[in-house]
């Protein structure tokens, strides 16, 4: 078993390390004043979203699959754990630790997308999920990834 865990982070961390997650070879990200201000819209996301979880529950129950034990404290805890790494990320010191958490919870979310593509269509409060809805959800997630993992790759 130890093998097989130094083996899957050390994959980690050549995925982190990778051109994949690279976003330098954007010329509008090379700028500072651009990146503060992704920065903070990728920070304020995830404050935000987490604070929906706290909002809108009804609707993560809705998404949360069925296999999950224990979804209300999952539901609370992970809007938590955004709220803390969106602040997190701020900060020079916290922001790489907080940058490769928020890729291990965007991955750890991935059986969430693959359950909303199975029960689509859907009502998700008011709006309906179709299939192709669900669908394009999980190349966001690679975005968002993408997006934490040049913070990651970013700060010294």
């Amino acid at each position: 078993m130890s093998l097989s865990l130094t083996c899957n982070l050390h994959q980690f961390r050549t995925v982190l390390n990778s051109n994949f997650l690279r976003l330098n070879h954007i010329p509008i990200m090379k700028s500072r004043s651009v990146y503060k201000i992704f920065l903070w819209v990728y920070a304020l996301f995830y404050v935000l979203a987490g604070c929906n979880h706290f909002l809108s529950t009804a609707v993560y129950y809705v998404m949360m699959p069925k296999w999950l034990p224990a979804p209300g404290f999952l539901i609370y805890f992970s809007g938590i754990v955004e709220i803390i790494l969106g602040f997190l990320l701020l900060f020079k010191k916290t922001r790489k630790p907080a940058a490769a958490l928020i890729m291990i919870m965007l991955i750890a979310f991935l059986p969430v997308h693959i359950y909303m593509i199975r029960m689509a269509p859907f009502m998700l409060g008011k709006i309906l999920i179709t299939p192709l809805i669900a669908w394009l959800r999980l190349p966001l997630q690679l975005l968002f990834i993408g997006w934490a993992g040049y913070y990651y790759n970013k700060t010294a």
